[in-house]
């Protein structure tokens, strides 16, 4: 067999390659932040409450788990490239119906498929595990994750400010083009890898059910991404209310905020590199510690911006950190279902957020900021205790 014919079976992550999945990950992440410095701003447009346009962010949320259940699992059966590019076309779909909404329901219904179908990032991270060198595995994914993360906190810089400048409409048609290019270096520059699965989509499915009784730590994991995401949402889902109301600043502030939080994704390299190395459980320890940290910061910062800064800094690090170690376990697990145990983390972990966007919304109308601050506080610390008391576990699934 010839040098590039080995190359073609088996594609090597490549400089180039991970730059393309890095930044395609950022952009397509970034669709399911862009309404949260928003809110304001379409109830305004729509004349609606805060309870009801806060279901724009949870349905996201909720449209982003129901895409990776069905779809994400398909990458272990089906060529990866070319169901990106199919999924990609309904991105674009979404992100048009989403821009020209003439209803707060039908925003809601258009948010929702723009969340089941912006779920490339869940196909590319568990590509770069796939095409990454053993040893490097870890630090390849911090590099991703560390787009992802970027994705994740610019967008609301990025829909902050065209939001308060072009309106929030804009900020979807420009998404929009952005998928478009996307769309293009994906197909002309990432490698293609061929399935491993040869069952029907039936079973594949089924199979996800014996991963999750057979793999203690996936479990774990899972469990813990989801209180952390719930705490992570409830926060980036109300700042927007208590800036307008103890500040009287708008959704260009709140996303300006969002430039603040991307120190978390230096914790994501850094956690990638370290995770190489060291335990991932026993770092989890001290990365939840800064979680439940942060909404004590937040509860004394009602009314003091440089408390909130630090507190952002403090949560993003603390929840992306753990999200990094998280998947840094369940990625070791078992190489062959990489997407389908992916998806059962995924699954269970923007299902925690979209919880904690519901329950924070609720409780600004009854309670305000202090009831999302002790809320956050205590799920932080629930997840604290679950971790604690699954050490004997995780040390005994370890060692088999």
């Amino acid at each position: 067999m010839s040098n590039s014919e080995a190359t073609k079976l088996n594609p090597q992550l490549t400089p180039l390659t991970l730059w393309i999945m890095t930044v395609a990950t950022a952009v397509v992440v970034a669709n399911l932040y862009y309404n949260q410095p928003l809110l304001e701003d379409i109830a305004r447009t729509f004349h609606s409450t805060r309870a009801k346009v806060g279901k724009v962010s949870m349905l996201t949320q909720i449209g982003y788990a129901t895409g990776m259940f069905f779809l994400v699992p398909l990458a272990d059966m089906v060529r990866r490239r070319q169901l990106m590019l199919i999924v990609f076309m309904f991105i674009v779909i979404s992100l048009i119906i989403t821009a020209t909404a003439t209803s707060i329901n039908l925003l809601i219904v258009a948010s929702f498929f723009l969340g089941a179908s912006s779920i490339i990032p869940q196909l590319l991270v568990p590509m770069a595990a796939h095409l990454a060198k053993p040893e490097e595995r870890g630090k390849k994914i911090g590099v991703i994750m560390s787009g992802l993360l970027i994705g994740i906190l610019l967008s609301r810089t990025f829909s902050g400010y065209i939001g308060y400048y072009l309106g929030w409409r804009a900020v979807y048609c420009i998404a929009a083009c952005m998928m478009i290019l996307i769309w293009l270096m994906i197909g002309f520059f990432l490698p293609e890898v061929e399935p491993e699965y040869k069952g029907t989509y039936k079973k594949l499915m089924s199979s996800m059910i014996h991963l999750i009784k057979e793999e203690p730590r996936l479990r774990l994991a899972a469990v813990r991404g989801a209180l952390c995401f719930a705490c992570f949402s409830a926060f980036w889902t109300t700042i927007v209310f208590l800036l307008k109301q103890n500040f009287n600043m708008g959704s260009s502030v709140a996303g300006e905020f969002g430039l603040v939080g991307a120190f978390g994704a230096l914790a994501a390299g850094l956690m990638g590199r370290l995770s190489d190395k060291m335990d991932a459980y026993k770092l989890s320890g001290f990365t939840l510690l800064l979680v439940f940290l942060s909404f004590v910061i937040f509860y004394f910062s009602a009314h003091s911006l440089a408390g909130l800064i630090i507190g952002v800094i403090v949560l993003d690090m603390g929840v992306q950190a753990t999200h990094i170690s998280n998947q840094s376990i369940i990625f070791a697990l078992r190489p062959e279902a990489r997407n389908r145990i992916n998806t059962i983390y995924m699954v269970t972990y923007f299902i925690g957020g979209a919880l904690g966007t519901f329950v924070a919304t609720g409780l600004w109308k009854n309670y305000q900021w202090d009831g999302v601050c002790i809320t956050g506080g205590a799920l932080a610390l629930i997840t604290l205790v679950i971790h604690f008391a699954n050490h004997r576990t995780a040390a005994t699934a370890a060692a088999i």
